[in-house]
């Protein structure tokens, strides 16, 4: 079992850039697919990147590809999520989520292990 914590959300300007962490712990970030996904206000929660955990390949939403880079740190158990082109429709709940399976997975049912969401506000 593994435990998530994000943390790196706050209010940003639009064009500015944020960088979120999640420090997992209990077990290794290496055992796991791992993924961020937004909640944004009053939508269903969504994909946004996962990076597989047997390839390390990554793989992004349409809306965030180019501008969101996924990240792995084995060494300190952390996944980040750097955002960068910030537009106010990036604002939301971002959680990151892992799961033991050796597929890439992108939907929101797929994953055992969530955190408890770090808020990502982007003004106009």
């Amino acid at each position: 079992q593994v435990q998530l914590a994000e943390s790196g959300g706050g209010l940003v300007q639009a064009g500015g850039s944020l960088r979120l962490s999640c420090a997992a712990s209990g077990r290794t970030v290496s055992s796991y697919g791992l993924a961020w996904f937004r909640q944004p206000p009053g939508k269903e929660r969504e994909f946004v990147a996962v990076i597989s955990r047997s390839s390390g390949r990554s793989y992004y939403a349409d809306s965030v590809k180019g501008r969101f880079t996924i990240s792995r740190d084995n060494a300190k158990n952390t996944v980040y999520l750097q955002m960068n082109s910030l537009n106010p429709e990036d604002t939301a709940v971002y959680y990151c989520a892992a799961d033991p399976s050796p597929l890439v997975r992108f939907g929101v049912t797929e994953y055992t292990y969530w955190g408890q969401g770090t808020q990502v506000t982007v003004s106009s």
